[in-house]
């Protein structure tokens, strides 16, 4: 088969605090995420529903990419929200979904943010890599989450292919 990515577009936005654990973070942690204004995770999200009968909690903050997760002084945080806030980025998703059981999601490249991390002082990629989450499964579907991710990897299904450089895919646009 051959590898290909979406090209979409979203809006790079500093969030706001939405649950406890966020506000008691957010004195070292600082986040960056891109809205993507669409339903892309709610899409995927429908397709595992139809294709397997698991149903996933939904992200808490809707279709985004988190390109900034990482402990900042939030002065220095501040500054770059004068320089991105609001700015349209575009990004590419993988459209075959990948689980580690618990946890669904899409990989992602966005050459952009990873220059945005760079000027900020941070790592290139994200410790968890860029990714698009579809949802989660919790304690009353784990287990056929799990099942799901022993059997689709058995038969080669959700294959986590070696990370390959962005040209090695062909390009789809999706705007």
């Amino acid at each position: 088969m051959e590898n290909i990515l979406f090209k979409c577009k979203g809006i790079i936005t500093f969030p706001e605090n939405i649950t406890k654990k966020h506000e008691v973070q957010s004195e070292w942690k600082q986040t960056i995420i891109i809205k993507t204004n669409c339903d892309i995770e709610n899409y995927y999200s429908w397709f595992i529903q139809k294709r397997f009968n698991l149903i996933l909690n939904k992200t808490i903050r809707g279709s985004h990419l988190t390109i900034v997760n990482d402990k900042m002084n939030l002065l220095e945080f501040n500054k770059f929200r004068d320089i991105f806030e609001n700015k349209e980025i575009i990004f590419y998703y993988n459209p075959i979904p990948v689980t580690n059981g618990e946890h669904w999601w899409l990989r992602v490249f966005c050459p952009e943010s990873e220059n945005i991390r760079e000027i900020m002082g941070l790592t290139r990629v994200p410790y968890f890599n860029l990714h698009l989450t579809i949802g989660y499964a919790n304690n009353r579907n784990i287990e056929h989450s799990e099942y799901i991710e022993r059997v689709c990897k058995r038969y080669d299904h959700l294959k986590v292919e070696p990370r390959m450089n962005f040209e090695d895919y062909k390009i789809i646009d999706m705007y």
